[in-house]
């Protein structure tokens, strides 16, 4: 049976033997690549690549390089700047910066905080990076 990730921390947390933990929820443990995670999510979107290179304002190459899992860790900013491309909310972000292998988003830091509003409202690259000045934070990509 699927469960999400709340329902496993919570039965982990009530446990007794980690081993048992571990076998009765074998199916539930998904181990993906970047690339494979981020090819599923331009699926289940409905998006191309040439979609996420015009929406996230990255450059044409490093964004093939990320999805054919050439490029294994790219910057946790590009990442975002995907995830806002696929219109991601801030969970599957934070699940696309897990198998990034960067930092998930902590709404503590005022920038993570931005980025947060950023996405749960729908925001372009753009719009995130008119936010992010407004607030005298550095811009998610440079100077756009």
């Amino acid at each position: 049976m699927y469960k999400d990730t709340e329902e496993l921390e919570n039965e982990l947390a009530d446990s007794q033997n980690v081993a048992d933990f571990l076998t009765d929820n074998k199916e539930n443990f998904r181990e993906f690549t970047l690339a494979e995670y981020l090819n599923k999510l331009l699926a289940e979107k409905n998006l191309s690549k040439t979609d996420i290179i015009q929406k996230s304002q990255l450059d044409t190459t490093y964004v093939y390089r990320v999805f054919s899992g050439i490029t294994k860790k790219p910057a946790r900013a590009k990442v975002i700047a995907i995830a806002l491309a696929l219109e991601l909310s801030p969970k599957e972000t934070n699940y696309l910066l897990y198998y990034a292998g960067v930092e998930k988003l902590y709404v503590r830091n005022e920038w993570d905080s931005i980025i947060f509003f950023a996405l749960a409202n729908h925001l372009s690259v753009p719009e995130t990076n008119e936010l992010l000045q407004e607030s005298n934070e550095l811009p998610l990509l440079g100077d756009i």
